[in-house]
């Protein structure tokens, strides 16, 4: 009875942190706001501006059912715990206290996600580094991988370009992906990955080592930068992805090009030119955000598609499949070895250590 108790006290205080670094009443004055903003009869007039709202909606809705609802169940419990007929619930207490103890180690990784852009959906690049047809198979294998991961998550992703290797996997592709807090989640997997195995591309089957550099942008929800018209490239090409009849037989994929700082987007998985376009110009004005928040030089280049650091010493996590098996953070330490499990899309351990580290 007494350990219960202050089980249950330990975790009303955790919970009590929690609301006060969340901001949960100013969460809920912005979702009311939002929600008088949504009521406003002429609020599908700039349809993209409504499902922005639309969504950050949901989004903030959804987080703080949860934490209400939490609140709400340890403090059932521990009106349940003080009660004169505790004795006859114990079983049933503790029961569902393992519930909200599992419900709060999933929500509290939110804690560590309070950054600008923390709550925003991402836009993913993955590019083939050093190592030619393994590299660009590698390539594949991430893009697989983190499309498997945002799939766990009920993430919505959509890839916005892809360019296919000349003999096998990807020189490159970009991926959009929509949900909650997925750039805060994704955000530190950017970097270089290397994978260590047998080459399934040489006669000899020797042991190859491959990199590939994943980006990650978080989705502006609004216009921030003003870019001139006069600034702009704007070149259109035949997309080489799926998406219907039309997407593979006309020139609907855009590509532009920032003039003044070289920086590119592109976007063919749309039907048409110019949602292609609009969808493009997204990307472009979150790389640019990116770029301009920019203080080290060498991120400046990589969001130019100028540094090509995709090499030997500069991985973030290597992924060796011969002569063990092994999956390895090189910042955290964390590892798995199970790394089909991993390839799998079971990233969740290896970002939830990296977030618990960088808040420490």
């Amino acid at each position: 009875m007494e350990e219960l108790k202050d089980k249950i006290k330990e975790l009303i205080e955790k919970i009590k942190s929690a609301l006060v670094v969340l901001d949960l009443e100013i969460k809920e004055n912005k979702l009311q706001e939002l929600k008088e903003s949504m009521s406003d009869p002429d609020f599908w007039q700039n349809q993209e501006q409504a499902r922005r709202i639309s969504t950050e909606y949901s989004v903030l809705e959804a987080m703080i059912n949860n934490w209400r609802d939490l609140e709400s169940k340890i403090f059932y419990l521990e009106s349940l715990i003080f009660d004169p007929q505790a004795e006859d619930l114990l079983s049933e207490i503790a029961e569902q206290l393992k519930e909200v103890e599992k419900k709060y180690q999933l929500l509290s990784t939110e804690l560590y996600l309070q950054g600008k852009y923390d709550q925003n959906s991402a836009i993913l690049t993955i590019n083939a580094g050093a190592g030619g047809d393994d590299a660009q198979d590698w390539a594949q294998m991430l893009e697989r991988m983190y499309l498997r991961f945002t799939e766990s998550q009920n993430w919505q992703a959509s890839i916005l370009s892809r360019s296919l290797g000349s003999e096998a996997g990807i020189k490159s592709v970009t991926i959009r992906v929509v949900g909650s807090f997925v750039y805060g989640y994704l955000k530190n997997e950017a970097g270089v990955h290397r994978l260590v195995r047998l080459s399934p591309f040489d006669s000899d089957h020797a042991r190859h080592t491959s990199f590939a550099m994943l980006e990650v942008l978080p989705e502006l929800k609004e216009i921030a930068l003003q870019i001139k018209e006069d600034d702009l490239k704007i070149d259109t090409y035949r997309s080489s992805g799926n998406g219907g009849q039309s997407v593979n037989t006309t020139d609907s994929a855009v590509r532009i090009t920032h003039l003044p700082t070289g920086i590119v987007a592109s976007c063919q998985n749309e039907r048409s030119q110019l949602q292609n376009k609009n969808q493009a110009m997204l990307y472009l004005q979150s790389k640019l955000q990116a770029y301009f928040e920019a203080e080290k030089e060498e991120e400046k280049k990589a969001l130019k598609g100028e540094y090509t650091s995709a090499a030997w010493g500069n991985q973030i996590r290597s992924y060796v499949l011969h002569p063990y098996k092994l999956v390895k953070d090189h910042r955290t330490n964390f590892e798995s070895s199970d790394p089909e499990r991993v390839l799998d899309g079971d990233l969740m351990p290896f970002i939830k250590a990296r977030l618990e580290q960088l808040a420490k």
